[in-house]
């Protein structure tokens, strides 16, 4: 019989695959001697049979629990359902990674009515009893039977209100007493039947919900943004209860052994006496920080600390750790790795270099690639902030800096987001995981509640978003859409500024600045590009763009889109005219005024990048995205060029194709209109040549053409190209070097690769069109339905965004080997949107291809990706990081 359940004792550190990460950590802290709570967990396998299964338990399984909890029965000593010393358990999930706040917990499961009154007789305190039972009812009501959990806050709030209390423990046992029967009431009315009273039918409940909660929606979303698979599967962590909620003596809290911000090697970590877990993370009550517990138990703060230290000596990186005291006594619940701001995730690693824990392949690997880009967004411009009053201040749970219109709704902020492109900041009495999809849209987040290791916090640092938490002084009335600071109202849809770093609370908008990179960051990009073999390049068509991504370590240019160069509004009107230019003379003459635009941007590009390669595409989009269409800015325009409003019109009318993503563009424009080409070729070289003469700049350009899908093409524009440049280069009297190639962006120009590449020098895989053509998607259009693909199961990533390595990637490949075959020097790259995704990068890297090419601010993430892709390969051939 498979084995579908194992004991804490049986399980190992690296069965994460089979245990998840919660599993496998309670497994390795049970085998180092530390006090946890014993149990049993689940395995993932178990979740995935119950997919298979219809989403149902089977009889295996259930023998397999019975056995387990059997077993626990004997470790602790009491009986679950009943007994003179009854057994209650949590059930847990726990995926492979963590996904803190996206899966369901349920705590003091095995209480009934008979169960309570023995835990009352047992621990002597109707109270913690009382305490223990409402708290079970609602979760099991809220996870399991989907009865939203504010109906029973909202009782509980009645019943505070009622006695004139403030706080959930100033309530007495007979108060709790009222509070049990009305959430059983209130359960009886939803379900029409009463609460369950037998504790195995609770259990098994249970734990099909967490299975069920493996596909709820924000599970799903989690897994989306963070490139987690659906076909892992969670498992399901069964373990005995330790009690926070017992009295004055016990109390619960949660912890980092270093700060998740910053990273700095201090212990961040708060707590509640008299408490259960949710309620710290929750923030319905603001915690004591961790250096208070000295105060009030310093024995057990002294055991914490010396298990903190042993803990993260063990796994040697940063640990988030729940902890219970019950009756003075410290049990450790959980350890993993802790989630962290990119600048944490950066000192983290390079100190614990420093301190000889791990190597240094190793902390290249320590950092999500991804996580980079919360490190190159602004942050506020230091006058503005100089001059701006705080109106409040929070704790500053995740740093960086955001403004934006306020809303109190998740749903409110997606919809000013996406529908009327607002920057949002979500103001929220405290998150839950219900606030996810507000949360992913706004550009930051302010509570009234919670601390640090709330779950806005937590989330918040994990999407890299703006984060206040904590803040006392604000007043949330979510019903009447604002929130009070003293006597001032702040209404919906009114400007906040928060500084995530700091707590500060602003009013108003503050200007914001680009953020300088150095220290730690520095140190260990400098390890990753020791490491990598792919180089990194940018796509940039401006000057400013490309000494930006130099900044961040671009080793060239990989897509200069000439195009974009056009619009700019002292040419767009020259451009128009050799558009609508009825012979070739015209054409001829319109181009030659913009030769020296386009002269002028290439010697500030080259300028900037200076002996980098510089790969630029020649005029790619359709003519007719030049022009007007609406009948009024036609008229407007052919007023302006000196012609009527017919002519322009059916100009107009004759560029209109039905799909011009699939029409006259690229160098198909090029075979049409030759003398485009010519233009473009003359002001690359003549801007090469004046950089290398004048400038002293020993210049690289690669003239690309887009678009080719039949080597005819690629010859006919070589001709007009090559004459051209090497015209101009004779003349010039200089030794200049340039490569002329093209982009691999058709599927027949992959697939008939060894032919284009006996005239290409190179390749540019062009993924964006060649997904779209591959597909057979608009990629204009396709987001309106590939969020249905998403959330259905039939694509697990945008393959917009992420490469298609299966249909996509197969075709890049091929172009890759037959390009190879023919040419065995040619130069590949990739420019496509996928060239600053990590995982894309890993495939590229795993292809062969030269280079990756992205925009500026993704340059560093590519520099990592490529190093762990380096990394990644050594590691599969026998190379150990240890």
């Amino acid at each position: 019989m498979k084995k579908y359940v194992y004991s804490f004792k049986e399980g190992k550190v690296h069965m994460k695959d089979l245990l998840g990460g919660k599993g496998a950590n309670l497994a390795e802290m049970t085998n180092i001697g530390l006090p946890v709570p014993q149990g049993f967990t689940i395995t993932t396998e178990a979740c995935n049979e119950y997919y298979e299964k219809d989403r149902q338990l089977w009889s295996e399984l259930k023998e397999q629990m019975a056995e387990k909890l059997a077993e626990l029965e004997a470790t602790t000593g009491k009986t679950f359902g009943g007994g003179e010393n009854p057994l209650l358990v949590s059930v847990r999930s726990g995926a492979k990674f963590s996904m803190p706040g996206m899966m369901d917990t349920i705590l003091n499961l095995g209480l009934n009515d008979e169960v309570v009154k023995t835990v009352e007789k047992v621990s002597g305190n109707k109270r913690f009893a009382m305490d223990s039972y409402r708290r079970f009812i609602q979760m099991f009501s809220d996870v399991v039977m989907e009865i939203p959990k504010s109906r029973f806050e909202r009782i509980l709030d009645e019943v505070k209100e009622e006695k004139g209390v403030k706080f959930d423990t100033d309530l007495s046992a007979e108060d709790l007493v009222e509070v049990v029967a009305k959430f059983k009431a209130l359960y009886k009315e939803v379900e029409k039947v009463d609460f369950p009273q037998d504790s195995k039918e609770q259990l098994l409940l249970s734990v099909t919900a967490v299975f069920r909660s493996w596909n709820n929606e924000r599970a799903i979303l989690y897994r989306q943004l963070n490139n987690i698979s659906a076909s892992l599967g969670t498992a399901v962590n069964i373990q005995a209860m330790v009690f926070g909620n017992m009295g004055n003596d016990c109390g619960t809290g949660v912890a980092f052994t270093r700060d998740p911000a910053t990273g700095e090697a201090k212990m961040l970590g708060e707590f509640l006496m008299n408490a259960q877990g949710e309620d710290v993370v929750a923030g319905i009550r603001t915690p004591l920080t961790i250096d208070k517990l000295n105060e009030i138990n310093p024995d057990v703060y002294k055991q914490f600390m010396d298990a903190s230290t042993l803990l993260e000596n063990h796994y040697r990186d940063m640990q988030d750790i729940e902890f219970t005291i019950e009756k003075g006594k410290l049990f450790m619940l959980q350890t993993r790795n802790g989630k962290r701001t990119a600048a944490a995730a950066l000192r983290i690693a390079v100190e614990l270099v420093e301190q000889g824990l791990i190597s240094k392949d190793e902390a290249i690997m320590r950092v999500e690639p991804a996580q980079l880009d919360q490190l190159l967004h602004p942050t506020f411009e230091t006058t503005a902030l100089k001059n701006a009053k705080p109106i409040a201040n929070g704790l500053p749970a995740s740093p960086g800096a955001a403004s934006g219109k306020v809303y109190f709704t998740a749903e409110a902020a997606v919809h000013a987001a996406r529908a009327n492109g607002e920057k949002v900041i979500l103001v929220r009495l405290e998150t839950s995981p219900e606030d996810l999809e507000g949360m992913v849209e706004a550009q930051g987040i302010l509570t009234a509640r919670g601390g640090r290791t709330s779950h806005a916090a937590v989330v918040a640092r994990g999407m890299g978003k703006c984060c206040v938490a904590g803040c006392d002084a604000l007043k949330v009335k979510e019903e009447e859409k604002k929130f009070y600071l003293g006597d001032k109202a702040y209404h919906e849809g009114d400007y906040i500024s928060l500084d995530g770093s700091t707590g500060n609370v602003y009013d108003g908008v503050i200007e914001t600045m680009t953020p300088e990179l150095s220290g730690h960051f520095g140190i260990l990009m400098a390890w990753a590009d020791e490491a990598r073999k792919l180089k990194v390049r940018t796509n940039a068509d401006t000057p400013k763009d490309a000494e930006q991504a130099v900044k961040f370590g671009a080793e060239g240019i990989g897509l200069c889109r000439t195009e974009h160069m056009f619009f700019e509004e002292d040419r767009i009107a020259v451009m128009r005219e050799m558009i609508v230019a009825e012979t070739v003379e015209a054409r001829k003459e319109a181009l030659e005024r913009l030769l020296p635009y386009q002269k002028k941007d290439f010697l500030g590009i080259f300028e900037a990048m200076g002996v980098r390669p510089v790969t630029i595409r020649l005029l790619d989009p359709p003519l007719h995205e030049f022009l007007p269409h609406a009948d009024e800015d036609i008229a407007d325009l052919a007023k302006t060029m000196g012609i009527t409003f017919e002519a322009l019109k059916s100009r107009v009318e004759s560029l209109h194709e039905f799909n011009p993503m699939l029409g006259h563009r690229g160098c198909r424009l090029a075979v049409t209109y030759p003398e485009i080409a010519e233009m473009q070729t003359r002001a690359i070289i003549e801007a090469a040549i004046e950089a290398k003469k004048n400038k002293g700049i020993d210049v690289h350009p690669e003239i690309m053409i887009p678009l080719v899908g039949e080597i005819k093409e690629l010859e006919y524009l070589q001709t007009i190209c090559r004459t051209t440049a090497d015209n101009l280069i004779k003349e010039s009297g200089i030794q200049l070097d340039y490569m002329f190639g093209t982009m691999i962006e058709v599927p027949r120009g992959a697939v008939t690769a060894d032919e284009i590449a006996k005239v290409a020098e190179f390749f540019s895989f062009g993924t964006n069109d060649l997904t779209q053509m591959t597909y057979g998607f608009s990629r204009d259009d396709a987001g309106k339905f590939i969020k249905d693909y998403l959330e259905k199961g039939i694509f697990e990533q945008d393959p917009f965004m992420t490469l298609d390595q299966v249909g996509v990637g197969k075709l890049v490949k091929m172009a890759a080997d037959l390009g190879r075959s023919t040419r065995p020097e040619i130069k590949l790259g990739i420019c496509g949107e996928h060239g600053g995704d990590p995982a894309s990068i890993e495939f590229c890297h795993n292809v062969g291809l030269n280079y990756v090419s992205c925009s500026p601010f993704r340059v560093p993430i590519a520099r990592l990706a490529a190093a762990q892709a380096t990394l990644k390969e050594k590691m599969g051939s026998g190379y150990s990081q240890k």
